[in-house]
């Protein structure tokens, strides 16, 4: 009898800002799913039997989340995910785009084409967040291709397709939205602004350097100090113990965390990760490619859709 083996699993669920108080968009992580993840999943069955065709894109509306969204089309939550760049806790607000047209219609059996990608044969041992870091994909692609969800399995032996491409047309295709004002975020995140804004100046960055951190949070945690993550992704740069940030305890301290996001001579965590200030020629870099050169994303073009709000912050809370 073929040995089944639990499936770790990104289930990322997007909760849209009233005017005044934005949500984050959170997934369930390795760790057991809470409650109020498990609570939806009936609800989004049901309204995707009663979907309608997906235009190519949807203008997000007041109440909406990412995962109604895709329940309404009949679109898997993690390939509208994947096609938009949205990670563990993505904001997203009234007015803004979401592409739609490229996310596959939820697939009954073996959903990917041959062609499609490369198949890889599971091992005993393998999952699929494994296997995805394995060919630089994201993990919500391996899923959307091959129909996973959360209450799936796979075995050793069976074939998994790994889509070729699909984060660099998830980057591309990821529309940008405009600023958003610091009075649209919550108290939470605003204090969380403030914190790398202050302690930023404190270790001596300039404005362009605050934006990059600001820009980077943005992406990464939406501004909240989340005790979740990727793997063992924790705070509002979501980083990693594991690979030398520092103890769970010290990246969930906003302080600790945004110096160690700069570090440089006064460094917080190891040798072995780079700070902002460790990046040579950081300066003459986008605030996209900084970003990316310290956090070394599986979406390395998705911290520009944050530039011009993080100037925004700067400008009203700094």
């Amino acid at each position: 009898m073929a040995l089944a083996l639990p499936l770790a699993l990104v289930s990322a669920v997007a909760m849209v800002l009233h005017p005044a108080a934005p949500a984050e968009a959170q997934a369930a992580t390795k760790k057991p799913a809470k409650a109020k993840d498990q609570s939806g999943r009936g609800a989004l069955t049901k309204r995707a039997a009663q979907s309608a065709p997906a235009p190519h894109t949807y203008t997000v509306v007041e109440g909406d989340t990412v995962a109604d969204v895709a329940a309404r089309f009949g679109l898997p939550t993690a390939s509208v995910l994947a096609m938009n760049g949205l990670g563990w806790s993505t904001l997203i607000f009234p007015g803004q785009t979401l592409v739609l047209a490229d996310a596959a219609p939820e697939p009954v059996a073996a959903p990917a084409a041959a062609g499609a990608g490369v198949t890889h044969t599971v091992a005993s041992g393998d999952t699929v967040s494994g296997i995805a870091d394995a060919y630089g994909v994201s993990t919500a692609a391996v899923l959307a291709a091959n129909g996973l969800d959360e209450s799936s399995t796979i075995f050793p032996g069976q074939s998994i397709i790994v889509p070729d491409g699909v984060t660099a047309a998830a980057e591309s295709a990821a529309p940008l939205p405009s600023s958003v004002p610091a009075e649209a975020l919550t108290d939470e995140m605003r204090e969380n602004a403030r914190t790398i804004i202050a302690v930023g100046r404190e270790v001596g960055a300039d404005d362009a350097a605050l934006v990059v951190a600001l820009a980077t949070a943005a992406q990464e945690s939406g501004l909240l100090n989340l005790d979740h993550g990727d793997r063992d992704s924790l705070g509002l740069f979501q980083q990693r113990p594991s690979t030398g940030w520092g103890s769970p305890d010290q990246v969930m301290d906003a302080t600790y965390a945004t110096r160690a996001f700069f570090q440089g001579a006064g460094r917080p965590g190891t040798k072995t990760t780079r700070g902002l200030f460790d990046i040579d020629g950081w300066e003459s870099m986008s605030v996209n490619d900084a970003a990316q050169a310290v956090q070394i994303s599986a979406f390395p073009n998705h911290y520009a859709k944050w530039e011009a709000s993080a100037r925004r912050w700067l400008e009203e809370l700094g």
